[in-house]
């Protein structure tokens, strides 16, 4: 007899509930229950296969200010059940916890759903900002592509009321952290208190080449950026600035050239990682970590968060204290027909970031050993059709979420849930279906609030 959690997908490979569990849309909970600890399998593959036309790419949410803090459990020392100071009493040491399992300590807190989005003519940008305030949507995350992110973030602040705003993510290197932090200065004052400083490294071809900045070595850069951004904050407030790190150095601020203090607080930094050493870094020094869209669970529990939490607590801070910020990737829709369109949308996009080889030990995780490199060989040449057709749906069902409307929060909680502290999920394919459709955006609303209202 199969469990609870392997009865929540059916033969499609689409997540449905089990036949007589009903959504309780009062609570924003399931009537009977999903959400156990017995984890589902994996879906079966899907038997429809569609030619794909392309991929697309983008990196990527922030905190709205009218949605409830995260429930934190209390940290050791502290009663487990009402967070009163007070001794725990225990009978015997705990055993440790699976690597990259959720902390005892923790209750799971409430995940929000944010929306990523690009930059595009300031109207435009301005228009979604309050469609998407108005359907419930947590935040919006703006790209760096073709246009800048941060006039993006500037024209929805002055559109909206709640709705949280952040660059996903701005890149660094080429602005002086003195430009990025009083951007990041004025994007929080005047949305008040909404923004959130999101930044990326990019790669080196684009830093030396585009922008003609220094780029190596990338990690140690963007950790000496971050500590510099952090004492530019503090002198803006009136601290003296002598910051000496080895990539930059900040010794004058004079009250004619600061943007003095403001109301609310310092803009929350938040870094994209993948790999060990800027996942570690992360951990350490800064609010929040750009989770990659490419990614699984596995991968997440296995291999980031135990570098996150290692860098965290090397800092003396708790995994608590960093705010997971992950990108999903969702094959939805109201018809079969709309739900294969969409994971064929999203299997080009898995095959265009599994061609980069950094990225290789995200398939590995699931044992897709050299696949990165036959991606990336099939690139090289020109072969589009040749690097989607390598992403089988067994691959897929690791990567991407597929489930109808109805289901869709029951199925990110289920996958999200139990990952780390404190967690706010990103829709990456929302944009796609917005710009076909702008009336989707009250599907994600509905979506967002069954998500806060099945983990508060």
């Amino acid at each position: 007899m199969s469990s609870p959690g392997n009865r929540l997908r059916s033969d499609s490979g689409i997540w449905r509930r089990p036949p007589g569990v009903p959504w309780n849309h009062s609570t924003g909970r399931p009537d009977a229950g999903p959400y156990s600890a017995t984890p589902s399998r994996r879906p079966s593959p899907m038997s429809t296969l569609i030619s794909m036309r392309g991929g697309v790419r983008s990196t990527t949410g922030a905190h709205g200010t009218d949605r409830p803090a995260p429930h934190r459990r209390p940290r050791e020392g502290r009663s487990l059940r009402s967070g009163i100071s007070g001794r725990c009493a225990r009978s015997a040491p705990e055993p440790p916890a699976p690597r990259g399992a959720l902390d005892a300590r923790y209750a799971p807190a409430m995940i929000d759903l944010d929306m990523m989005t690009f930059p595009r003519q300031l109207p435009w940008v301005q228009e979604l900002a309050r469609k998407a305030e108005d359907a419930g949507i947590g935040g919006l995350w703006f790209t760096e592509s073709g246009r800048t992110a941060y006039l993006s973030c500037a024209a929805a602040a002055l559109a909206t009321d709640r709705i949280g705003l952040g660059t996903a993510v701005a890149v660094a290197f080429p602005r002086s952290p003195m430009v990025t932090a009083k951007i990041a200065w004025e994007l929080q004052e005047s949305s008040l208190g909404r923004f959130t400083l999101g930044l990326g490294t990019q790669i080196k071809a684009h830093i030396e080449r585009r922008y003609s900045a220094d780029y190596l070595p990338p990690g140690p850069r963007m950790r000496d950026y971050v500590r510099s951004l952090k004492a530019i904050f503090a002198a803006f407030r009136g601290a003296p600035l002598d910051y000496e790190g080895e990539y930059y150095q900040f010794s004058l601020l004079t009250p004619q050239w600061s943007p003095g203090n403001i109301a609310v607080a310092d803009p929350p930094i938040y870094v994209a990682a993948v790999l060990p050493w800027m996942s570690t870094m992360a951990g350490e020094l800064c609010d929040g970590v750009h989770i990659h869209p490419f990614h699984s669970p596995e991968y997440l529990r296995d291999q980031q968060i135990p570098n996150i939490r290692a860098g965290a607590e090397q800092a003396g801070r708790d995994l608590a204290d960093v705010t997971l910020e992950i990108p999903v990737m969702t094959a939805t829709g109201a018809t079969s027909e709309e739900i294969a369109a969409t994971r064929e949308h999203a299997r080009g996009m898995i095959a265009f970031y599994g061609s980069t080889r950094t990225y290789s030990p995200v398939f590995e995780q699931h044992g897709y050993e050299g696949l990165s490199d036959r991606l990336h060989e099939l690139q090289r040449n020109g072969d589009v059709r040749g690097m989607i057709g390598l992403i089988t749906d067994d691959i897929l069902d690791h990567y991407i979420v597929t489930a109808e409307w109805d289901d869709l929060a029951e199925a990110l909680v289920e996958r999200y849930r139990d990952l780390a502290p404190t967690v706010r999920l990103m829709s990456y394919t929302a944009i796609s279906q917005y710009q076909n459709d702008p009336d989707v955006l009250s599907r994600w609303g509905t979506v967002a609030h069954r998500i806060r209202a099945a983990t508060s």
